[in-house]
């Protein structure tokens, strides 16, 4: 590695000094000598070869502007370190890649005890691009459940736990490797300590036990963003998994008025939700609301919205006026979205089956629950029907965006990253076809994709874990691992068995059912 390093190294330093020989000839040239258009100097850019560009497709590129060198000096050294770095891995490594603390400046804006909110930040100069992440972790709807929420994860209330720095993976790693088409962007995470699932704007006062502000907390992360660079960025997405998928459809019509309304309607906003697509199904077992994880998700959010003073996208709230609550539910607050939102969905959602009383605990499932859970996988499907940029694999899990392994799960043959790509470019195009970058309604953007760039990704394979590509299950018991055959056979069907009834070997039988046969 040290030696693929140093050479990569030396070819670093040599392009670079390239440029400021370059830079000493531009600038030395006599005035006259330098090519005119219409009276004024024509802008030289270096391009880049045709194999770099390959091998950073979908990367934010740097081309060096001479002409603006003469009047900057500062900004050209700039961008020569964002080329250096993404032309160079290694000295990538040796940079700062962490994200650090930054508490709100607005010290009225707080966690669910009073401490202060804030957010972790890592900047990349030169970079247009803007990546605001909301955290997860479920909600608590009344005093009861917030007090036991505070004493077994109080860190998702308050900010007095906070490490100074965080490291971002998945779609928040720098590494090129990891995160091949964002690593290069302004990252910023905002930490989940207002347990209503990013919707309240009430402080605490003596009458009141705690503060619920998670829409007030994004709403001041973006203006102290502003004050960073983002009043000059392209694209802002906020994205989001679990709790904060939901907050991402709860709050980006939001953050696209905010900032058109401050000045800024050339910053083009979109949602990315992750495991946030939450149904009001009916469970399976039903029980009385005594906690957050058996409490029904519809009597649940009917009592936090009160507890909250939550709030709701205006065009979804006009559309269920009186029952709000309904717009936490992504099917029913999705149609009225105007910004382009991107849905990251397993169709076997572990905190859904939780929330419906489906316990995997180790032991077989019987037949009720086993038909649940394929319904659940049809109910998903159903509601997404009409998403035009998703993906939905058949894997019993929670988040993805975040994970390490988030690059190789794929549904048909298409992997989230590639396909988030192919989402980003088309919008981009759209946004040059209409000569504008305000902000489109999402119904807009049903265009059909560029021809191999596939967006409406959703398994059609009936059964939990059909896909092979779904992450590891392990035993609940053992903590061994389970292949897919083991794990089908865990929840009731038994692969081998049903084979040798149909005169088939098990792994063809298995093929068939990751075809949806």
């Amino acid at each position: 590695m040290r030696i693929r390093c140093l050479k990569i190294n030396l070819a670093t330093r040599s392009v670079v000094r390239s440029f400021l020989l370059l830079l000493f000839i531009q600038m030395s040239a006599p005035v006259e000598a330098r090519r005119l258009r219409g009276g004024r100097a024509q802008t030289r850019r270096v391009q880049l070869s045709p194999p770099y560009r390959e091998r950073v497709e979908g990367a934010e590129s740097f081309p060096i502007d001479f002409t603006a060198v003469e009047g900057n000096m500062d900004n050209f050294m700039i961008q020569i370190k964002n080329l250096a770095q993404s032309l160079y891995p290694c000295s990538a490594q040796k940079l700062d890649q962490d994200m650090t603390l930054h508490f709100l400046k607005n010290a009225s804006v707080t966690c669910n005890d009073g401490s202060p909110a804030g957010y972790y930040i890592k900047e990349s100069k030169g970079s247009k691009r803007w990546l605001v992440f909301l955290e997860g972790g479920w909600y608590c709807f009344n005093k009861q459940t917030c007090d036991g929420r505070y004493e077994t994860m109080k860190r998702l209330m308050s900010s007095t736990k906070w490490s100074r720095t965080r490291t971002g993976t998945g779609i928040l790693s720098p590494q090129p490797e990891e995160n091949p088409h964002w690593w290069n962007a302004n990252m910023v995470f905002i930490p989940y300590c207002s347990s209503d699932v990013w919707s309240g704007a009430t402080a605490k006062t003596e009458h009141s036990d705690y503060a619920f502000m998670g829409s007030l907390i994004i709403k001041e992360v973006v203006n102290e963003l502003l004050t960073k660079g983002l009043d000059n960025a392209k694209v802002l997405l906020l994205a989001g998994s679990s709790a904060g998928g939901t907050g991402v459809l709860l709050n980006v019509d939001h953050v696209a008025e905010q900032l058109r309304s401050q000045g800024f309607p050339g910053v083009r906003v979109r949602g990315l939700a992750d495991s946030g697509w939450f149904l009001d199904n009916k469970q399976y077992r039903f029980t009385d609301c005594l906690d957050t994880i058996s409490c029904a998700p519809t009597e649940a959010i009917k009592r936090g919205i009160r507890y909250w003073g939550g709030l709701v996208p205006e065009s979804c709230r006009q559309a269920h006026v009186g029952e709000e609550w309904n717009c936490f539910f992504g099917y029913k607050v999705y149609p009225t979205l105007k910004s382009p939102v991107f849905v990251v969905q397993w169709l076997f959602d572990e905190a859904q089956l939780t929330v419906d009383n489906i316990h995997l605990t180790g032991q077989p499932v019987h037949e009720g629950q086993w038909r649940y859970i394929q319904n659940l996988g049809h109910e998903l499907r159903s509601t997404l029907r009409d998403v035009p940029a998703m993906f939905a694999p058949a894997c019993l899990s929670h988040e993805l965006i975040t994970r390490t392994y988030w690059m190789g799960i794929q549904v048909k043959g298409t992997s989230l990253p590639r396909a988030l790509h192919c989402w980003d470019r088309g919008l981009q195009d759209n946004d040059h076809i209409n000569g504008s970058h305000s902000n489109h309604n999402h119904q807009n953007h049903k265009a059909p994709p560029a021809t191999g760039c596939p967006l409406h990704l959703i398994d059609s394979c009936p059964w939990p874990h059909c896909n092979p590509t779904c992450p590891t299950i392990r035993d609940q018991l053992t903590g061994q691992e389970m292949s897919a055959i083991q794990f089908l056979k865990h929840m009731g069907f038994d692969v081998q068995k049903i084979a040798q009834q149909q005169g088939m070997d098990a792994g063809k039988l298995l093929g068939m059912l990751n075809n949806g046969n």
